[in-house]
C-alpha cells in the first residue's frame, strides 16, 4: 500500500455501502443467515468468457456473454465468432472491417487471450465457479434470489451476467463486501488439483489480488453418496433451473437405431415407455409445488443450487486464462474468409 498512499487502486478497493431500504435490508439478512447456514466453500473449477473494454470505460470491463465455457478456446473461438460476425454484419467501412478481420485471423492461429479491433480491448476471462455447503448439503437459493413462477419450458432465461460491468471499485452491500473480502485468499489447494493448478492459483493472488462477484447462477445437480453431479447448465434464476430439470425428465434425447461401430448410448439416455411414464408422474408432482428445490425418482436425488463465480482482479482488469487451464484442441479457422470490403469467400 505505500505505492499508494493517498487512495487505494481501483483493483483493491472494496466499496461497501450501507442501503437503509426494506428490500436492501431483507435482501443482507438472508445473506448473512445463509452464510450462517452453508458456511463452507467448494471451488468446481474455472468458467471463461468474453470481455471488451472501450475507450472511456477504464478500468471497467463488460461481459460479452453468459461466462459459461469450460475451457479458455471455446471462449476464444466465441470471440472470433463475435467479431467476425461484426464485420460481416455492423460495419460498411472498410477501415474496421480489416481491424476487425486481423483480430479474427490471429484468433484462428494463435491461443492468444486478448485482441483489440477498432479501438476496443477483448479480453478471454476467467472466473472460478463454487458453491456454499454447510450440514453435508449444497446451498439452495435464496429466499430474496430473482425467481418467477412459470413452467413454460419453452421459456427464454434472461441474461443477468451478459452485459455485467466489472468494476471492482463499485458500490455493494454489506453482505457482498464481506463476502469479497473472505474470498480474497481462495486459492486451489486440494490434493485432486495438479501441483501446477495450485502454484498459479497461489500466483494469482499476488498478480490479480483482488476480487469481483458476478451475478449468482442456479443448477440442477444430482446428489450422490459423498459427491454430486452436474444435471443441467446455469440459469439465471431457480426457476429455470427448475424448468430444465422438468425438461430433462419429459424430453429426453431421442433414441437412435443402433449403427455399427456407433457407440452405446448411456444408460441415462435409455428411457424406455414405463421409464418415460414414471418420470412423467415425478415432474408432473414437480410442478404442482410452489418453488421446489428437491426431487427424489426411484433413489436418485435431484437439488437446485445456488451456484456463485468470483473473478480475480488486476492493475489491468479481469485475470486470463492460467498456463495450467488445458484446453482439448487449439486454434482454427471457424468462417470463411472475408475481405475488407465485405465479400465473403466460401470453400477456401
Amino acid at each position: 500500500m505505500d505505492a499508494h498512499p493517498e487512495e487505494s487502486p481501483d483493483h483493491l478497493t472494496i466499496n461497501v455501502t450501507r442501503h437503509d431500504d426494506p428490500v436492501s435490508e431483507v435482501t443482507e439478512a438472508d445473506a448473512f443467515a445463509s452464510v450462517r447456514k452453508y458456511p463452507n466453500i467448494v471451488v468446481r473449477g474455472p468458467l471463461f468468457g468474453l470481455a471488451e473494454q472501450r475507450r472511456g470505460d477504464r478500468p471497467r470491463w463488460r461481459l460479452l456473454g453468459e461466462l459459461d465455457s469450460g475451457f479458455p478456446q471455446m471462449a476464444r473461438d466465441e470471440l472470433n465468432s463475435h467479431l467476425w460476425f461484426m464485420a460481416r454484419d455492423d460495419t460498411d467501412d472498410p477501415a474496421a472491417r480489416r481491424s476487425l478481420l486481423d483480430a479474427v485471423a490471429r484468433l484462428e492461429t494463435e491461443a492468444v487471450d486478448e485482441v483489440s479491433a477498432c479501438g476496443v480491448r477483448y479480453r478471454i476471462v476467467r472466473a472460478d465457479e463454487f458453491a456454499r455447503i454447510g450440514g453435508g448439503r449444497l446451498e439452495p437459493p435464496r429466499a430474496t434470489d430473482p425467481d418467477d413462477d412459470s413452467w413454460d419450458l419453452d421459456a427464454p432465461d434472461p441474461s443477468r451476467t451478459e452485459g455485467f460491468v466489472v468494476d471492482h471499485a463499485a458500490a455493494v452491500g454489506l453482505s457482498e463486501g464481506i463476502g469479497r473480502a473472505g474470498l480474497l485468499q481462495l486459492a486451489y489447494t486440494a490434493a485432486r488439483f495438479p501441483e501446477g493448478v495450485r502454484a498459479d492459483s497461489r500466483r494469482a493472488l499476488t498478480t490479480h489480488p483482488g476480487v469481483v462477484l458476478l451475478p449468482t447462477t442456479f443448477r440442477v445437480v444430482e446428489r450422490k453418496e459423498a459427491t454430486w453431479s452436474m444435471v443441467t447448465g446455469q440459469y439465471s434464476t431457480p426457476q429455470g433451473a427448475r424448468r430444465a430439470l422438468v425438461h430433462h425428465l419429459t424430453r429426453p434425447v431421442p433414441q437412435l437405431p443402433d449403427l455399427p461401430g456407433m457407440p452405446e448410448l448411456p444408460a441415462w439416455m435409455k428411457v424406455d415407455e414405463k421409464e418415460a411414464a414414471l418420470h412423467a408422474r415425478a415432474a408432473k408432482k414437480f410442478t404442482a409445488r410452489l418453488r421446489p428445490d428437491e426431487l427424489v425418482l426411484r433413489g436418485r436425488r435431484f437439488e437446485v443450487i445456488r451456484v456463485e463465480r468470483v473473478m480475480r482482479i488486476g492493475p489491468d482488469g479481469p485475470e486470463k486464462s492460467r498456463p495450467s487451464d488445458v484446453d482439448d484442441y487449439g486454434p482454427s479457422r471457424i468462417h470463411p474468409v472475408m475481405d475488407a470490403e465485405g465479400n465473403i469467400t466460401y470453400g477456401t
